[in-house]
């Protein structure tokens, strides 16, 4: 017996080193909070390195985490709550009243129902200090809808920057809150909705026309015209629904949930890839410079990872070529909740060989950034966790690890 129990002790140690070698490296940035939901990206105080801003939905607050460069990177940021946010479920960065400090908007569901502003400090010193920021709700937007999702951008060519942004539910609709002339009198701002939607999982912003005007892509994940598509910028009269033409782009009918827009296949041209349920990430490639002719490309996801949640693309492994990098919910262990997949022969290939990332930590994870955090040269994978509370984390590219 004493034998027996010996051999199977060793047998489940080379299984547990197996599988710990398989999974990269997890570091925590902060799991202070419950129910981390999403993380945006941008660097707030100039030092070159990528800051984050994350809505913890069940905490009902609002974090700002400032990058402490590649050495420290490992450990948890430094990090400011900037506000009360219940229901929240999306942040981002935006300097709203054009002081030079980046000011945070979040975006609540649930019985909030309601986009708030987070006024940051001017005085850089001050920046972490947590009453050092106020925070406002935004008028316009009580009780409209359910708020996803919102993206700062000048659509109007006046005043300050505007707010594209969407929700879910009844009422819901992508549309824009055009800035008055003192963007700090949120009283001032106005709702302009352009298109209905029913569940909207991503806003992104790119000139899908090709004419140097910003674009609105969106996924939706619910609803009769549910699927991916982009509304055409008007370039003259923004406010007028009717002049935002959509354009179809893939995934009609399906649950689709976040998307990237990449170029994948390499020819100059912005390509959409998106996570749909349960288990899918179709390629939409680009097949003409103004966006109106799509081909869609099925690429499944494997049997032992959750259900399809967010991807994005990347070189992973530094071969050159562009890769793909996607998380998942229902990960309940053993499923795996992050993978990396490469393709063989071609980007259109229906199954490309899937490669571990999170291994089977995790269940929920949520949209995901491709950057090299630990300053060795390759992509390492930025996202959270939030039904285990894993929290804000990365995961370390083992590629070029360091010695």
């Amino acid at each position: 017996m004493h034998r027996t129990l010996t051999a199977l002790t060793v047998i489940a140690v080379i299984l547990t080193a197996g599988t710990a070698c398989a999974a990269w490296p997890r570091h925590t940035i902060d799991d202070s909070s419950r129910g981390a939901d999403g993380i945006r990206l941008w660097d707030v105080d100039r030092d070159g390195h990528a800051d984050i801003v994350t809505g913890w939905e069940e905490g009902g607050i609002t974090r700002v985490y400032l990058n402490p460069g590649p050495e420290k990177a490992k450990g948890k940021w430094p990090a400011v709550t900037v506000g009360r946010t219940p229901n929240v479920e999306d942040a981002v960065f935006c300097d709203l009243d054009n002081d030079g400090a980046h000011d945070v908007v979040t975006c609540c569901e649930g019985r909030t129902r309601t986009v708030f502003v987070h006024w940051a400090p001017k005085e850089r010193d001050r920046y972490l200090d947590p009453s050092a920021w106020t925070t406002e709700a935004v008028p316009a937007s009580k009780g409209r809808m359910k708020w996803m999702f919102a993206v700062p951008v000048q659509l109007d060519g006046k005043h300050g920057v505007d707010l594209v942004a969407a929700g879910k539910g009844k009422g819901a609709a992508v549309g824009w809150f055009e800035s008055p002339a003192n963007p700090r009198n949120l009283a001032a701002w106005t709702w302009h909705p352009i298109h209905q939607v029913g569940w909207v999982m991503s806003l992104r912003l790119g000139d899908v026309r090709g004419d140097g005007h910003p674009d609105i892509l969106v996924s939706d994940r619910y609803g009769p015209s549910r699927g991916v598509f982009w509304l055409e910028n008007p370039r003259t009269n923004p406010a007028n629904a009717g002049a935002w033409r959509r354009h179809d782009v893939g995934g009609k009918g399906r649950e689709v949930m976040f998307l990237d827009h990449a170029d994948l296949d390499g020819d100059d041209a912005g390509d959409v890839l998106v996570a749909a349920k349960p288990r899918d990430i179709l390629f939409c490639r680009s097949l003409s410079k103004n966006g109106r002719r799509w081909k869609e490309h099925t690429i499944r996801t494997p049997e032992s990872a959750g259900t399809a949640k967010a991807v994005a693309v990347g070189d992973i492994d530094s071969g050159g070529r562009q890769d793909l990098v996607f998380t998942c919910e229902h990960a309940k262990p053993p499923r795996s909740g992050v993978m990396w997949m490469s393709y063989r022969n071609s980007p259109m290939d229906p199954k490309w060989p899937a490669h571990e990332v999170s291994g089977p930590g995790g269940v929920k994870f949520d949209r995901l950034e491709l950057l090299d955090l630990d300053g060795d040269g390759d992509l390492d994978v930025l996202t959270c966790e939030e039904r285990h509370n894993l929290g804000v984390i990365w995961y370390e590219n083992p590629a070029h690890a360091r010695p």
